[in-house]
């Protein structure tokens, strides 16, 4: 059985999840989509150049055109939303109407759950839809799920990640590859954890939450902090069941110091501030002199991180296990880590939700996907995932 799948905006992580829908998805074709004729173009060019044959077609469709959206999206068995978070309500809204499964990139945690609230009608449409999918959450929602799955009875699970360049340049030591206020919306606010079974709420970027964590060689040290998002709808999902989730993102030694002086001069605030009489929102200025400073290069090599800590019980005894993925740009297709990990984990829950392998209505990833079917597809796609038991007595 073949499928029609589509991806809604052409950047750098859609060109990627393009790919590996066509590659992997049973494709009989994908549509690309974006408000910008020629990037669609370009990627949908890109995939079918890497493929050897035509298999990707490219579209210009702005999804605040909702007829638009929906004329586009009525052919379409699954699709990705590539485009920014404050979008994907809005389009989850088209895809019932179109009946066309839906995954998407996400990015705030709000916004996820009123999608989730569609729930209903989703499922009344006979289709699927997992948000918020991407490096984290998504591939470390899964992980996380898939690592719980090894032992028995599961209390704490606590995950680090980051994508950073391969070879940080100071003074940042870090290199943006997506929209930069997907990072901004990350780095203020509140991050939703679990402490003692129940959710709690835990400010971002808390010197005392501040931790240098060791990878072996030639990784060696990065430092790990509190940002927001990362758990997602974990916190919900697991309140009562789990006694502990924590997340942090890993950077490069120095980050930390030099946002943590950002947010305390107050450049990620969103009100707007008075400058020479005219109204100013400071986030707006950060994101105008930073994103060109700190935008990666299409073809620079680049480190994504994901390890999850898993701690309960396994066979009567106390046990815990580490899962860990560690991903390097890919010189054979040109795809960076991060368009790995992030368009690949969307276009994989695209495919599931396609073959029908995932629940109908709006769930969760981590309702939606089963741990162990994730890591196979995960493997399946070439990454190299460590699974390392310990602690485990009998």
């Amino acid at each position: 059985m073949s499928f029609t799948y589509a991806v809604v905006g052409a950047g750098r992580q859609g060109t990627a999840a393009a790919y590996d829908m066509a590659r992997l998805g049973d494709a009989a074709r994908v549509k690309v989509a974006d408000a910008d004729p020629a990037a669609a173009r370009r990627a949908a060019e890109r995939v079918n150049r890497l493929l050897g044959r035509e298999a990707a077609v490219p579209y210009a469709v702005d999804v605040a055109d909702r007829a638009a959206l929906r004329a586009f999206l009525e052919d379409v068995d699954s699709f990705l939303s590539a485009v920014p978070y404050w979008h994907n309500p809005g389009i989850a809204r088209v895809a019932i109407e179109a009946r066309a499964s839906m995954t998407d990139l996400g990015g705030n945690t709000d916004l996820v759950r009123e999608q989730l609230a569609l729930s209903p009608a989703a499922e009344a449409a006979g289709i699927a839809m997992i948000p918020d999918c991407g490096q984290v959450p998504g591939m470390g929602t899964s992980l996380a799920v898939y690592a719980m799955s090894l032992l028995d009875e599961t209390a704490e699970v606590t995950f680090w990640d980051g994508g950073n360049p391969l070879h940080p340049r100071p003074p940042f030591n870090y290199s943006l590859t997506f929209n930069i206020a997907g990072l901004t919306n990350e780095y203020h606010g509140v991050a939703h954890f679990l402490r003692d079974g129940r959710r709690v709420e835990v400010p971002t970027f808390r010197e005392e939450d501040y931790e240098i964590v060791d990878f072996p060689p030639p990784i060696g040290r990065m430092e790990a902090f509190v940002a927001g998002g990362g758990t997602s709808t974990m916190p919900w999902t697991f309140e009562g069941r789990l006694r502990t989730l924590w997340n942090k993102t890993l950077r490069w030694p120095g980050h930390f110091a030099v946002w943590k002086a950002y947010m305390d001069a107050g450049l990620l605030e969103t009100a707007p501030i008075d400058v020479g009489g005219a109204p100013v929102v400071p986030r707006e200025v950060l994101h105008a002199l930073l994103d060109p400073k700190l935008r990666a290069a299409p073809d620079e090599p680049d480190l994504v991180i994901v390890r999850v800590l898993a701690r309960g019980r396994k066979g009567g005894h106390a046990a815990e296990v580490v899962v860990e993925l560690i991903d390097r740009y890919d010189a054979a297709t040109g795809f960076t880590a991060m368009e790995r990990t992030t368009g690949w984990d969307g276009s994989l829950k695209a495919i599931l939700n396609a073959r029908g392998v995932t629940p109908r209505g709006a769930h969760p990833a981590e309702i939606a996907v089963p741990g162990p079917l994730y890591a196979d597809e995960l493997r399946r796609r070439g990454f190299s995932l460590t699974v390392t038991p310990t602690n485990a007595a009998g």
